[in-house]
């Protein structure tokens, strides 16, 4: 079987716990707008698809796997009084530079044990490029990627596979070569129509039955990736 000489990872819900990184911000980011109207708090947390009592994100959440753009673009709607769809995008990118994320496994190990197989290793998300390299940098990871693109680094956006492409340019390691390991649909449709592997991780919010259609392989987090190397 043709031997994976390369691993594109998808950032939040990935190599970072989903719920843990990101409820605390998104709970402030729907106060800030909501400016103590309650009927205003929960319709944007029903737009955002956040539970306020449990403060974890739904399933259909947008802020899953969409952009810093899709989050505006879905709240923009419902503010009476509030800012507009640029300036909401430039607090929304700048704000995230700030949140302490929750590795899903020790990164740095984990990281450096594929490293040490062979693998090059990439990072493709639907956040900021500026915010993907400040997390991974205050993370001490930012070293182990020799690709890092965010949805505004010209490559497009997952689903689409292009930012998928430009890693597999960049490494000059053909598709089958490759897995893409991400958390959701996005992700693994993005692999996909690259031609790479896939492999879910249910470190996300995504469920096993949801990513398996998309998958050839979903594992509980990327710790098991080697395993999964090992057993192809």
């Amino acid at each position: 079987m043709t031997r994976i000489t390369a691993a594109v990872f998808d950032k939040d819900g990935t190599l970072f716990d989903f719920q843990a990184s990101w409820g605390a911000f998104a709970l402030s980011f729907i106060d800030q707008l909501a400016r103590g109207d309650a009927v205003q708090r929960a319709v944007l947390a029903d737009v955002i698809g956040f539970d306020l009592d449990t403060g974890r994100f739904l399933p259909h959440s947008v802020a899953i796997a969409g952009t810093s753009e899709d989050l505006a673009d879905a709240v923009v709607p419902y503010l009476t009084d509030g800012p507009s769809r640029s300036a909401l995008i430039a607090h929304l990118t700048t704000a995230a530079l700030d949140v302490e994320m929750q590795p899903a496994v020790p990164l740095a190990p984990c990281l450096d044990g594929l490293a040490q197989r062979g693998l090059a290793l990439g990072l493709v998300t639907n956040d900021s490029e500026q915010g993907a390299r400040v997390h991974l940098e205050h993370s001490g990871i930012l070293a182990a990627f020799g690709f890092v693109a965010g949805y505004d680094s010209g490559h497009g956006a997952k689903p689409s596979p292009g930012p998928l492409l430009a890693a597999l340019s960049a490494f000059g390691t053909a598709p089958d070569r490759a897995v893409m390991v991400g958390d959701s649909t996005h992700d693994l449709i993005a692999g996909r129509a690259a031609g790479m592997w896939t492999v879910g991780v249910l470190t996300g919010i995504a469920a096993t039955d949801e990513l398996a259609p998309y998958a050839d392989a979903v594992l509980p987090d990327i710790g098991h990736l080697p395993g999964w190397l090992d057993a192809r």
